[in-house]
């Protein structure tokens, strides 16, 4: 079975709005329809119109359907997962200072509902096979997206050098935050932790960084993020913020930056300066550039070195603590 890039993914008969087993006619026709509805010389948006193109690419030609399908009705014993794998290292060079869990709450999470989503006494051998993730909710598919993001970015972060350290799913306490989750108002993601997904320490500063897949293109409004696959009310940049300050008193440092990670393509440019958030400067970047961002750091942040660098990681480390 062919996976997608991400569980919040459409298939390609979804992208051109027709069931499965539609004829080639039928199929051929919603091309065409798509097509028109989606070019942007007709008020289309570019990124529909690419998804259009590349569902077509899947299944346009009778050959290609029939592998697409092969892989779609995959038997049980040969499933696609999005299941956690162990990451292959690149290089022998040492590799960043890695603490806590990666994406673990957000897939823990993932689990305990969708268990609950599919009821008492349902069979289910692999929670993370792509048939019963594309099945699910879509809230459910936003957890197990943000987990899959979160474990993206810090394979990243890894390959920046023992230079850098990093913390993962780091716990914060918010002035007047009453404990418990909120599904979908706190602007990072469905029913998240009270949480800064990564905190990165480096000669070119101390971010704090959100990774985040919405299953849909983002960009920037006055400094913060807008797009359809937000909630209504979402605020990620003052949000991320407003954590960051969180841990910047616990653990009396100061956060240099702020970064929001999204998958490839997400968003108009690789790196989209969102100015500055609580006198934090912000960014909006695609993961394939965030090495480089995390190297040169990001435009208004102050960078670190020296003793100063030495201070402020024995503090995180007295300070931190991971989410359970």
């Amino acid at each position: 079975m062919l996976v997608p890039d991400s569980p919040l993914s459409d298939s390609p008969y979804e992208v051109l709005g027709v069931p499965a087993d539609a004829d080639h006619d039928t199929l051929r026709r919603a091309h065409r329809r798509r097509l028109r509805e989606t070019h942007p010389d007709t008020g289309g948006r570019a990124d529909e119109f690419h998804a259009v193109q590349a569902a077509w690419d899947l299944i346009g030609t009778p050959e290609g359907r029939a592998r697409y399908d092969r892989g779609r009705l995959a038997h049980a014993d040969e499933p696609a997962s999005w299941a956690p794998r162990a990451r292959e290292r690149r290089e022998t060079r040492p590799q960043a200072r890695s603490y806590g869990h990666p994406g673990g709450w957000m897939r823990q999470r993932y689990l305990e509902l969708v268990r609950e989503w599919a009821g008492r006494g349902a069979d289910l051998d692999d929670p993370f096979d792509a048939r019963i993730v594309q099945s699910a909710p879509r809230e459910l598919r936003l957890l197990l997206a943000d987990a899959i993001a979160e474990e993206a970015t810090a394979a990243q972060i890894a390959e920046l050098g023992i230079a850098y350290t990093a913390w993962h799913d780091v716990i914060v306490e918010q002035r007047g935050f009453s404990g418990g989750f909120a599904p979908g108002e706190d602007g990072l993601g469905p029913a998240s932790a009270t949480k800064l997904d990564h905190v990165v320490l480096g000669p070119s500063g101390l971010f704090a960084v959100a990774s985040q897949d919405w299953g849909a293109p983002v960009k920037l409004k006055r400094g913060e993020l807008i797009g359809e696959g937000l909630t209504h009310g979402e605020t990620p940049f003052a949000t991320l913020a407003q954590r960051a300050k969180a841990l910047g008193r616990a653990a009396r440092v100061r956060v240099s930056g702020l970064l929001i990670v999204v998958p490839d393509g997400a968003s108009p440019e690789g790196v989209l300066d969102a100015g500055k958030h609580r006198g934090m400067a912000a960014a909006l970047v695609q993961r394939p550039r965030l090495p480089h961002v995390l190297r040169i750091g990001v435009l208004g942040a102050p960078a670190i070195g020296g003793q100063e660098l030495f201070e402020v990681r024995t503090r995180l480390q007295e300070a931190v603590r991971f989410v359970e």
